[in-house]
């Protein structure tokens, strides 16, 4: 199907309603009067309907002119996205932003940011990946991301201090050890513990990375803190949380214990940016914006 109307002659009948006036239209257009006055007339051939009348010294749209505008504009910012777009592309912005997020890492500290971002950058869509442990250095060193927040730096990548996460650990309020006083690590084997899996390696495989305190009897392995702290609220063991959870979800369902000296520890995050000297223009101006929202808070 050949259109009868060009995006030109409505930007033009747009440009009209937007000054008041044909030579005002004329101005903001950078065309003669005579040549806007031909778009419009010719536009109303074409369709057969007055969209302009004189009242005064100003050009009016009449009430056809104002509802196929409405629905035309639509059609012109569309354009004008492309455009913008295009022009993106040209200068070599990214359609897609991959972020490997380590799961110790509060997703509010990316997405606060992402906010300030997302105003200048329509046109770049996100990816936010969760990581841990292998995965997290895998997401780096395969190049994988286009910015890793991650836990150490990895060998021969450059990194910048982000933020410390705090990890409690915590139990439910029924369970036997919320009602001790004095708890040891000893004291800890006699119950089941719950930890996160390593995401980015099998099971069976060597590469495996485990962290922290893991000497329990019983273990539950789950795949997050997510199902971490469903599964303490439920009474099935003791698990490490940051801190940052109990304090987005509460935590009166659950209680911190006091182990003795083991009572808290804090692990710093990193942010990087895997590609480096390859990245992205969009990814480059993200990981300014965190990097900046991070100084201020460190």
């Amino acid at each position: 199907m050949r259109l009868k109307s060009t995006l030109d002659q409505w930007i033009t009948l747009q440009e009209i309603d937007k000054a008041g006036s044909i030579q005002a239209a004329a101005l903001a257009l950078n065309k003669s009067h005579t040549t806007l006055i031909y778009s419009i007339k010719k536009l109303e051939t074409q369709f057969d309907v007055q969209l302009l009348e004189v009242k005064g010294r100003r050009a009016i749209l009449t009430n056809h002119a104002k509802s196929l505008l409405r629905r035309a504009k639509t059609m012109i910012d569309q354009a004008k996205d492309l455009e913008e777009m295009s022009l993106q592309l040209s200068v070599g912005m990214e359609s897609e932003i991959i972020i490997a997020m380590d799961h110790l890492c509060d997703p509010t500290l990316v997405y606060q940011p992402m906010k300030t971002f997302l105003k200048t950058n329509t046109r770049s869509s996100i990816q936010v990946k969760e990581t841990s442990l292998t995965k997290t250095t895998e997401m780096v060193t395969k190049e994988d991301a286009d910015i890793a927040i991650i836990t150490l730096p990895v060998t021969n990548y450059s990194a910048e201090a982000f933020s410390l996460t705090t990890m409690v650990p915590v139990v439910s309020l029924d369970h036997p050890l919320a009602s001790q006083k004095h708890i040891s690590m000893s004291d800890l084997t006699l119950y089941s513990q719950i930890v996160i899996r390593d995401l980015g390696a099998n099971e069976s495989s060597s590469q495996t990375k485990n962290v922290g305190w893991l000497k329990a009897n019983q273990r539950i392995t789950v795949d997050n803190f997510d199902h971490a702290f469903r599964a303490i609220e439920q009474g099935l063991g003791f698990c490490r949380l940051p801190e940052h959870i109990l304090n987005q979800r509460g935590n009166s369902a659950l209680k911190v214990i006091k182990l003795e000296l083991n009572e808290k520890y804090q692990v710093p995050l990193h942010i990087t940016l895997p590609k480096g000297s390859q990245t992205g223009p969009a990814a480059k101006s993200f990981y300014d914006i965190l990097l900046s929202h991070a100084t201020n808070r460190i």
